[in-house]
């Protein structure tokens, strides 16, 4: 009884308290991806002489004191020092034009300590965290600030784009395009955004004519071209203050016939032929089944292989023999499907959507603007890539070489997830007034 006494009482409320306002489920739903990526990673590398499954879950838990000890740091001390989180990204992007690993025909990676980092992982929060900064204050509702905030956007996501990163580049679009949407931009703003690469797309299809139309010698346009060209006039017409003299629809007009034609002379003199099949395959793999279409028709049958069960865990035979490639980092969603068949899939996306609605949750009750759009930068990134990830594995998107976040192998995508995890988890750690200090 003395010796009782004597001791020191320990109480372990106190050693949980800086992480008492955490959501913790959004916490622990990510950490569980993460195991069970590690066990589609290790099951899809049983039978290669190499493996390296382990890293995953040991990147993971790294990530997890990561964001843990972010949690419990105010988020925003973030606001001093955004201009310099944006220098760093785009210092780090430059660095990788300059003395970057090359692989697999890109420039992308920095060899630090024997590893090869990513720069461009990284600079989706330097990304998140700068807009957030600029557009607590200063919202979208003016197109002064929707400019300067695609302007000071422009010059990662050129960097970028050049490495070349077509994937990445995209995930800074959807970044951009839904913080935007949260700090109050006209929803008609964000259509003409994007209104250019839709005519590129519709300027290149003749239906329903067999033929474009032919205005100039250099200038063809396709009918449905045409009409969404009209379409975004009145979407400008509308939405833009320069209503005196149609200079809003003519402007929006200006852009989309621009955009298109533009779009046409990339596809027909700048795209080499690899480009083209990778944005079109998903359309019709079978048309080069050993080429171009091969990582998809190998995804495909391993999910219907599944069917509604699965084969079980490390019995997939396509899965096992290695029938799709890259089939740990890009296609780890087609090693569920046939080892945990329909319902495993259904588990594994039943998962994303509550992680995405506890993000939208910490987003709603945030204290402050700069909070909010943290929450939903990040919310964007994820559901993004969630998004084109499953569509190319089944056939419903591109082949456009985007993880899926906390389950594809990948070092530095993983701790970018966590990172921002744990950005997240400040702003709902601190959503009220705590009563300790750091």
């Amino acid at each position: 009884m003395l010796l009782k006494r004597s001791l020191p009482k320990v109480r372990w409320k106190s050693w949980v308290k800086p992480w008492q306002q955490v959501d913790w489920l959004l916490f622990c739903l990510p950490v569980a991806a993460s195991m069970f990526g590690g066990l589609m990673i290790l099951s899809t590398e049983l039978k290669q002489p190499v493996t390296d499954w382990w890293w995953h879950w040991l990147v993971a838990g790294i990530g997890t004191f990561i964001a843990l000890f972010l949690a419990r740091i105010r988020y925003e001390n973030l606001l001093q020092w955004h201009w310099i989180t944006y220098g760093l990204t785009n210092l780090s992007l430059m660095a990788v034009m300059v003395a970057g690993t090359s692989a697999k025909g890109a420039q992308r990676w920095i060899s630090v300590a024997g590893f090869n980092v990513q720069p461009s992982e990284f600079a989706k929060i330097g990304i998140i965290i700068t807009l957030a900064a600029l557009l607590h204050k200063r919202t979208a509702s003016s197109l002064d600030n929707v400019f300067r905030a695609l302007a000071i956007t422009a010059v990662p996501w050129a960097l970028i784009f050049l490495q070349p990163d077509l994937a990445t580049s995209l995930v800074f679009g959807a970044i951009v395009l839904g913080m935007l949407y949260w700090a109050n931009a006209n929803p008609g703003w964000l259509i003409l955004l994007i209104s250019p690469v839709i005519s590129a797309i519709l300027f290149s299809i003749y239906w329903p004519l067999s033929e474009p139309i032919i205005l100039f010698k250099e200038l063809a346009l396709g009918p449905l071209g045409v009409v969404w060209s009209f379409a975004m006039a009145i979407v400008g017409w509308q939405t833009l203050p320069w209503r005196r003299f149609g200079l809003g629809a003519l402007g929006s007009w200006i852009l989309n016939i621009c955009g298109g034609e533009l779009g046409v002379f990339a596809w027909n003199h700048v795209l080499k032929e690899y480009q083209k099949d990778r944005l079109t395959v998903f359309i019709n793999p079978d048309h080069d089944p050993l080429g171009a279409g091969y990582h998809l028709i190998q995804s495909r049958i391993a999910i219907g292989a599944g069917e509604i069960w699965g084969w079980g865990l490390f019995k997939g035979p396509m899965t096992q023999l290695n029938f799709v490639p890259e089939q740990h980092t890009d296609f780890i969603f087609s090693a569920v499907g046939e080892e945990f068949g329909f319902v495993g899939c259904l588990v594994v996306l039943f998962v994303f959507c509550l992680i995405c609605f506890r993000l939208l949750h910490v987003a709603q009750t945030a204290k402050d603007n700069f909070g909010s759009l943290l929450a939903i930068g990040v919310l964007s990134m994820i559901v993004f890539q969630l998004i084109v990830n499953v569509g190319m594995t089944v056939g419903l998107a591109p082949v456009a070489g985007i993880p899926l976040p906390w389950m594809s192998y990948g070092r530095s995508a993983m701790l970018t997830n966590f990172i921002a995890l744990g950005i997240v988890e400040s702003v709902a750690n601190f959503r009220q007034k705590q009563k300790y200090y750091l």
